[in-house]
């Protein structure tokens, strides 16, 4: 009898067999392994029963509005969780990957994204664009142009269909003609940059500036970036032209704002990216526009007074400054008048100054750029060497933070020149 039960038992493997997936995922694990899977399965269910995804998704984007990305890709993942192909969870969480510098996270979730919904959502393809490099790169970025202009056909139709009567709401989230133009532009860095030894590189670099101003005929960033066209092809008027347009464009309007301590949006929405206004600075540096340059780098230490090329610039335009006006001095075969001694005097202190704090912010930050370092010994050289820092001198010691509100008028002192 014993026998027989023990035999019975043994042919009922159905039961078993109705459950054939739910420990596969952890066969071979350790016991430990096991533990930490069953807990994230268990987290999982707790989470789709308290939150649904779309109150996921808002507490990301409150995060991510906030900046800080650790929470955002918390909340992302936890929404991932529950609906793993979600496509705007996998965009948000992209982003957030990018932000946070892992670029690898970044490149899987807006594959994946590609993958679910290929011909919709433009911004997945300008992210893997800047991901990748060279012919990659020109590939994704034109295909996120197809997306575009497919999506601004529709808009258009569908404003087209709804009348003048009642036109539809602005939404921030729609693509707009100035995103086309911003795509063309990243194109043309490209053949400007790491394809610029590709035959005919020359042409197509052009060729995408001419059509990113078709679609934004006023964009700074593609007037600024045909000016380096021009100017890497030696059309320097011409490109002086593009360049004056484009920081036109901008800069009087956030003087005036920074004048009158507005912070208008639209004002601000209308200034380039920060690295973009320190080519602005180098390249109004190579046509001599120095003042201009003076300001674009005021502006841009006030924003942020911890990135070493700013120093640096600031310093080499209040040297070019000097030379230029000895050079003037020389010309005219004139004597040094008392006002000139002390005006070359301010400059050559203000260029001493900015150099030092490049030198030692490049030291703290321990930055990689053995060019500028040499170029700013060879100019301290010149100039009579590193200021010394004395109380009351803006000059960067060991422990430098950036400035405060109430030390900002010290720290502006070398520039009124």
């Amino acid at each position: 009898m014993g026998g027989q039960a023990k035999g019975k038992k043994k042919s009922k493997p159905k039961k078993k067999d109705n459950r054939p997936n739910r420990e596969s995922g952890i066969v071979g694990l350790t016991p430990q392994e096991r533990m930490k899977v069953r807990m994230h399965e268990k987290a999982k269910k707790k989470t789709a029963e308290k939150y649904s995804v779309q109150q996921l998704l808002e507490k990301t984007e409150e995060c991510m509005d906030t900046f800080d990305f650790e929470m955002a890709g918390l909340f992302c993942q936890r929404a991932l969780d529950v609906e793993s192909d979600n496509l705007q969870a996998l965009d948000m969480l992209g982003h957030i990957c990018s932000e946070l510098g892992n670029t690898q996270k970044a490149k899987e979730a807006f594959l994946r994204a590609v993958e679910l919904s290929p011909d919709e959502g433009h911004s997945k393809y300008m992210y893997l664009g800047q991901i990748h490099t060279g012919q990659e790169a020109v590939d994704y970025y034109t295909k996120g142009i197809q997306v575009l202009l497919s999506a601004l056909e529709k808009q258009s139709q569908t404003t087209a269909q709804a009348g003048a009567a009642a036109p539809p709401d602005k939404d921030p989230q729609l693509p707009t003609a100035k995103d086309v133009c911003i795509a063309y532009c990243s194109i043309a860095e490209i053949y400007l940059a790491d394809l610029c030894m590709e035959e005919g590189a020359a042409d197509k670099c052009r060729g995408f500036i001419e059509r990113a101003l078709q679609y934004h005929y006023d964009n700074p960033e593609a007037l600024q970036l045909m000016a380096s066209y021009l100017f890497s092809t030696e059309r320097n008027e011409e490109g002086k032209e593009y360049l004056l347009k484009s920081v036109g464009l901008w800069l009087p309007a956030q003087k005036q704002s920074a004048a009158s301590s507005s912070t208008e949006e639209d004002t601000q929405n209308e200034v380039p990216p920060y690295e973009s206004r320190i080519t602005t600075a180098k390249l109004l540096l190579e046509c001599e526009e120095y003042e201009m340059a003076v300001d674009v780098l005021e502006d841009l230490l006030e924003e942020d007074d911890e990135v070493v090329q700013v120093w640096y610039l600031s310093g080499w335009v209040c040297y070019l400054q000097l030379e230029k006006a000895k050079e003037q001095q020389e010309r005219e075969g004139r004597e040094v008048a008392e006002e000139e001694t002390e005006e070359w005097k301010a400059l050559k202190e203000a260029a001493r100054t900015y150099l030092t704090n490049a030198k030692k912010l490049y030291s703290k930050l321990r930055c990689d750029d053995q060019p500028m370092l040499e170029h700013v010994e060879q100019l301290l050289g010149e100039l009579g060497g590193e200021m010394e820092g004395e109380e009351g001198d803006p000059v960067l010691d060991d422990d430098y933070e950036p400035c405060s509100d109430e030390e900002e008028d010290d720290a502006d002192a070398p520039m009124e020149h």
